[in-house]
């Protein structure tokens, strides 16, 4: 199955796990990713980016968006002991794979993966992390992060990374516009690693 369809509910591409081992934030995971979700057997370019011109989040509550097989959102646990995630995605595969590597890091009661209607309505996040789903197309982009950014705390961010070459200037200006002030915090190997505030 092409990896432009990572973000259907149900792959149809067989179920095969591959592992994925990571040096995050000077942490050492050893991960499994599989056929069907994004990423299979490695670290993406832009999630590797994201962290290493990062730190690891203040806040203790994260949002792990759009989570894959959790490599963000379980790396933001290990390195916070006081926080708490919750993990959306669409693809129900990725979230059995997330909650897998959660029981297998330890951090099970303290990382939640979830299909976004699963997220009770009244849940506000500190931080919300991610390597959005870009390819699902601009429409449903925007409507994906005017749907979550205001579910950040009054003092909160959230930290993107975005492809230069699949409109990362373009969508910082865009959540500009919406009232979301956005800053670039770093660019490297094509990617925009981007801040992004509460609405003002």
């Amino acid at each position: 199955m092409s990896e432009d369809h990572y973000f259907s509910a149900d792959p149809s591409a067989p179920f095969q796990r591959a592992p994925v081992r990571a040096r995050v934030w000077d942490l050492d995971l050893d991960l499994v990713s599989g056929s069907g979700v994004f990423a299979q057997g490695r670290l993406d370019v832009g999630t590797a980016v994201l962290f290493r011109e990062t730190e690891p989040p203040a806040g203790p509550r994260i949002l792990d968006l759009g989570c894959g097989y959790g490599v963000i959102g379980l790396a933001c646990a290990l390195a916070r002991p006081t926080t708490r995630v919750t993990a959306v995605d669409v693809n129900r595969r990725a979230l059995l794979l997330a909650a897998e590597n959660a029981e297998r890091l330890g951090v099970a009661d303290r990382y939640r993966a979830v299909e976004p209607d699963q997220v009770p309505a009244d849940a506000v996040f500190d931080e919300i992390w991610s390597n959005p789903p870009i390819r699902i197309g601009k429409q449903a982009l925007h409507e994906l992060l005017l749907r979550w950014l205001p579910r950040l705390a009054p003092e909160g961010r959230a930290v993107l990374v975005v492809g230069k070459n699949l409109g990362a200037d373009s969508l910082q200006r865009w959540l500009g516009e919406q009232g979301h002030p956005t800053r670039r915090l770093a660019s490297a190997k094509g990617f925009r690693v981007l801040e992004v505030d509460r609405q003002e």
